[in-house]
């Protein structure tokens, strides 16, 4: 019987739910920085919020009719296919002109990593492993990982909002997209669809709480990084265009 406590519960909930509120409150802090006003900043908050809680129900909705929890034998991992949908979406996002002039401020990368706090949740891996619903191979890399980014944050955050630590932040990012990539094969790997047959396996992340976790807040972490590290790739560059105009010394 899959059972988990209600703090475990409480700890999905607050990652699931939080980082794309954080995301939302990330989006008007940039809205207001990049001179649209207050009313432009909060509408665009507003649709975002419901955009991304939107997806929080609908996916947990999918979840609870059991889309995601399906046999090996079937043709479609729907999982899978919500998280790339949702991915895909977020990326294909940052192109809308309004969202990509927030994004374009020279601030957004130190904003884009407050919501990665929230990251520290993932201690929630090691408590389903300890009541013997996730595989260790599985949770102690995933949430390790998940741990080591979100305590990582503020010290990130810091250095990006004095105007320094462009290179800490780029491996941040590299980083925090190579521990998600890492937790998403493993999961994949140990799962009804992987070619390894481990007891426990991950089947429970296709079923609520903790489908929320791959289907929500792993996408749009993943987003977040690739769009911070194509924010620190464009800074870059003019700082590199005009070294180069600099005539040596002697």
């Amino acid at each position: 019987m899959y059972e988990l406590p209600i703090y475990v519960w409480a700890l999905v909930l607050a990652g699931a739910i939080g980082i794309p509120a954080a995301t939302s409150a990330v989006l008007y802090r940039g809205a207001m920085a990049a001179g649209l006003g207050r009313r432009a900043a909060t509408a665009i908050t507003a649709t975002a919020a419901a955009l991304l809680g939107g997806w929080v129900v609908v996916s947990g909705l999918l979840a609870h009719a059991g889309v995601y929890s399906q046999d090996p034998g079937e043709v479609v991992p729907w999982l899978l296919v919500a998280f790339a949908v949702f991915l895909v979406a977020l990326l294909l996002a940052t192109r809308i002109p309004l969202v990509s002039r927030i994004l374009a401020d020279p601030g957004t990368p130190a904003r884009l990593a407050l919501p990665h706090t929230l990251r520290v949740v993932g201690v929630l891996f090691l408590i389903a492993m300890a009541q013997g619903h996730l595989p260790a191979a599985f949770a102690l890399p995933a949430s390790l990982g998940d741990i080591a980014i979100g305590l990582a944050v503020p010290f990130v955050a810091l250095q990006l909002a004095r105007g320094t630590g462009r290179i800490a932040a780029v491996r941040f990012n590299v980083l925090g997209i190579l521990d998600l990539a890492v937790a998403v094969s493993i999961a994949f790997l140990l799962g009804p669809f992987g070619p390894f047959e481990v007891m426990p396996s991950t089947a429970p992340l296709r079923l609520l709480p903790l489908a929320l976790i791959p289907t929500v807040a792993v996408p749009l972490a993943i987003a977040l990084h690739i769009v911070s590290l194509r924010r620190l790739s464009a800074a870059a560059k003019p700082e590199e265009n005009l070294a180069a105009h600099v005539p040596a010394a002697g």
